[in-house]
């Protein structure tokens, strides 16, 4: 995200205030290390957003990550660098320069939003990016910037290993860009951290314990998500009349979002669609369940296209 220490056009503290209204647990602002829009007002240097927001977020309880952003033509684009030292050492007009030094810092460095200006949005995966990935100067890849969703980068991080990253990337008042009375929010990325703290956080990234909430779709590995959903809807009831299936069914939802679920019949029954509301309890009827192939939750994706399966 950004404040007007970059192109951004909110003061660094309100960055704290938003999130603190949203309920995140962290954020990290990364402003453009290549250019500083409002310079004829403001005076600072790379470092100051961060320095200016953090006694804030500490009183707010809030972590703030410091990072920045370097902002080159494509290849190889834009790349974010998360738990940096000092933003101003990093700034150089050379994008691999720039890259080793952040990591000599100890960055956890990923690509933003890598479809970002190409034709439909598709990305292009580039001989740069390839020689980045072998030099291991690159840990992971947005494949969700503020109002888009990029499945070729998504199965890129699969294959590539890379950890997975939804962000906002906001440069106006989040409340003037994401219409929260519609429903809308910011893309957020989950981060499974065995511990509330900086470290913590990036133990996590390291490992890739990731995935992304955005709109109404939780994205990410199924090794975290199914154990997620099954903790949403923990509270199931089924009282069984027989063998094969419930006579009563109750689904609870225990979550903030809402979850799709979408039953597969054999023998040629067509599907059928149930929507559990958040922060709900709904009775079923006892068909829904009987003489099911498996069970799928449509807006939980373990890889592009693919619908995480509870049952079978």
């Amino acid at each position: 995200m950004h404040t007007v220490f970059s192109d951004g056009l909110v003061w660094p503290t309100v960055r704290v205030s938003e999130a603190v209204n949203e309920g995140l647990d962290a954020i990290a602002i990364t402003e453009h290390l290549e250019y500083y829009s409002h310079s004829n007002y403001i005076s600072g240097d790379h470092n100051s957003s961060y320095e200016i927001a953090k006694p804030y977020a500490d009183k707010k309880d809030l972590i703030l990550i410091r990072g920045a952003e370097i902002t080159k033509g494509m290849p190889p684009g834009h790349f974010n660098f998360l738990f940096i030292q000092d933003a101003n050492t990093i700034d150089s007009v050379d994008w691999e320069k720039a890259i080793i030094q952040a990591n000599k810092q100890g960055a956890f460095v990923f690509w933003n939003h890598p479809g970002w200006r190409q034709e439909n949005e598709i990305p292009i995966w580039y001989n740069e990016h390839s020689w980045l990935l072998s030099q291991g100067l690159i840990q992971g890849i947005e494949i969700v910037n503020e109002k888009s969703y990029y499945p070729l980068a998504h199965q890129w991080a699969i294959d590539s290993n890379l950890t997975l990253l939804g962000n906002s990337d906001i440069h106006d008042p989040i409340d003037m860009f994401f219409d929260r009375s519609k429903g809308e929010h910011r893309p957020v990325t989950l981060v499974f951290a065995q511990e509330s703290s900086e470290e913590g956080i990036r133990e996590a990234l390291d490992n890739k314990r990731t995935a992304i909430y955005y709109k109404d779709m939780l994205i990410g590995n199924e090794e975290y998500l199914k154990p997620l959903f099954f903790e949403a809807v923990r509270d199931m009831t089924i009282v069984f009349t027989g063998t094969s299936f419930p006579a009563e069914y109750f689904l609870e939802n225990n979550a903030s979002i809402p979850f799709e679920i979408v039953v597969e019949y054999e023998q040629g029954k067509e599907a059928e669609t149930v929507i559990i509301d958040p922060m709900t309890k709904q009775e079923r009827d006892k068909s829904l369940f009987r003489d099911f192939k498996r069970i799928l939750v449509k807006n939980i994706w373990i890889a592009p296209g693919k619908q995480l399966e509870i049952y079978k």
